[in-house]
């Protein structure tokens, strides 16, 4: 299991050891495989670097030179299962037993300036198949089987630095492959790592050119930055270099002037503290809904922001413009319809506890607060009591304890009612029934008569309820012919 290379200390040598003997069942008999049928292959990229990071994983790259027809051709029977959604791109994928591999052919590719999608060019080395890689950490291998370490391009060395470099020039790189501009954010987010200068400055004079690369690609870099361990490092490189006012551009101008005349919070510093306040609070790790949440709840401030007497800025009803904002950049973004949904109706719930006060609102409004929350009600709370920013300590600590009453409040109402499943106390066939009416719009009015009645006094019981029902359909000119 040696590794055949200066240059790697002995606790690297010993990590690629590792990782080479962990998955000596898939990459040797894959390796075997390739081999004798007159092919290279080589483990390449984030599982080599991840080893080398002590960071584990089930999911294996490998490249070769073999084309993809030819690849089917030498898993067919070995595989546990096969599929080819990037055969286009020329990668198979296959499962064998827990592992998830990719098998690539040696490429590289590039975009046309009208085009969207990129040209695949195959290529015969594996040097040329690392140097058209994104940095050099991501650009290099460990030949199968017989495990030799490749790095031409000084990824060691930039591991050991922490830092992010592209094996070509950035300018050609980034020109290739634009989305590699946000890639580089988003190993900034995963990694902790820094961007070479010469990188930042391709990215700040090249970043129009994302908008070459489809909606889907951005979103899926943005979401796996988002869930990064430091997105904010991520996000604040998005927008020093100009590509978030590209794909996301309400986070820039979150950046609102401050001037002697109109004090106001950084609404930008605030969103990124309320990010990360939001990320401390999670318990099964990267919540995606909330961490979008949290980035966007404020994206409304801008639009709705006016002066008043005495330099007093305010930004009224931004909780709802912003929720539409979301709900048309996450739609452009291609995320899916319940993300879009979720995220839209946090930012529009966010300022609701606001209006607690110090604890006046009745029983009706605690269950209306739960009710419009629903199934996303866990979260509205991490949210709220991450949208505390201030610095003023006495007052953090009364927005802590007056939502502590509010939970305290939500959970002694929920044992008694089961507020999560409130419903009216007669449903739509007894509402019929009472009314003499068929199926059709009024029994859906009376329903919503029925429940607001629910949220107003709680369990009235279905005596009750029926004398209200009947009473409100005189009112409503309804009566058991209508």
């Amino acid at each position: 299991m040696a590794v055949p290379n200066d240059d790697l200390t002995p606790e690297q040598q010993k990590a690629i050891a590792e990782l080479l003997r962990r998955v000596a069942p898939v990459a040797d008999e894959l390796g075997h495989r390739f081999a004798d049928a007159g092919h290279e292959l080589a483990l390449v990229g984030g599982p080599v670097r991840d080893a080398l990071l002590r960071r584990p994983g089930n999911d294996l790259d490998l490249t070769t030179d073999a084309r993809p027809e030819r690849i089917l051709e030498i898993v067919d029977g070995w595989a546990d299962a096969v599929w080819t959604i990037g055969i286009e791109f020329g990668t198979v994928g296959l499962r064998k037993g827990n592992y998830q591999v990719e098998i690539t052919t040696y490429r590289s590719e590039s975009y046309d300036p009208k085009s969207r999608k990129p040209e695949v060019l195959y290529g015969t080395s594996l040097h040329d198949d690392l140097a058209r890689r994104d940095f050099a950490v991501n650009a290099m291998a460990a030949r199968l089987p017989g495990h030799g370490f490749v790095d031409p391009f000084g990824g060691l060395s930039d591991l050991r630095r922490k830092l992010l470099r592209t094996p070509a020039r950035p300018q050609d790189s980034f020109t290739d492959d634009p989305l590699r501009m946000m890639r580089a954010a988003r190993f900034a987010s995963q990694l902790g790592f820094a961007v070479d200068p010469a990188a930042v400055a391709a990215m700040r004079d090249m970043a129009a050119r994302i908008e070459i690369v489809s909606a889907e690609r951005v979103r899926d870099e943005l979401s796996k930055l988002l869930c990064g361990s430091d997105p904010r490092h991520g996000l604040a490189l998005l927008v020093g270099t100009g590509l978030a006012a590209h794909m996301l551009p309400e986070l820039p101008k979150l950046r609102l002037e401050i001037d002697e005349h109109h004090r106001h919070k950084d609404v930008y510093e605030h969103s990124l503290i309320v990010l990360e306040q939001a990320i401390a609070q999670e318990e099964d790790g990267p919540d995606l809904v909330l961490r979008l949440a949290a980035l966007l709840h404020d994206i409304g401030k801008p639009k709705t922001r006016s002066f008043e007497d005495g330099g007093r800025v305010t930004f009224h009803h931004h909780e709802v413009v912003g929720a539409q904002m979301t709900k048309v950049r996450l739609t452009a973004l291609r995320y899916p319809k319940d993300i879009v949904s979720d995220v839209s109706r946090l930012v529009e719930l966010h300022l609701r506890f606001h209006g607690y006060g110090t604890g006046e609102w009745t029983d009706s409004a605690v269950r209306r607060y739960v009710r419009d929350a629903g199934d996303l009600l866990p979260r509205l709370h991490k949210l709220t009591r991450a949208d505390c920013t201030t610095r003023n300590k006495r007052k953090a600590a009364n927005l802590a304890r007056t939502y502590d009453d509010l939970e305290r409040r939500i959970a002694r109402l929920s044992a008694e009612e089961e507020l999560s499943k409130i419903r009216p106390e007669l449903d739509g066939n007894e509402i019929q029934a009472v009314l003499g009416i068929k199926p059709g719009p009024a029994v859906g009015k009376a329903y919503k008569f029925l429940l607001d009645l629910r949220l107003d006094q709680g369990p009235i019981g279905k005596e009750a309820a029926t004398a209200e029902l009947l009473r409100w359909a005189r009112e409503q000119g309804m009566d058991r012919s209508s």
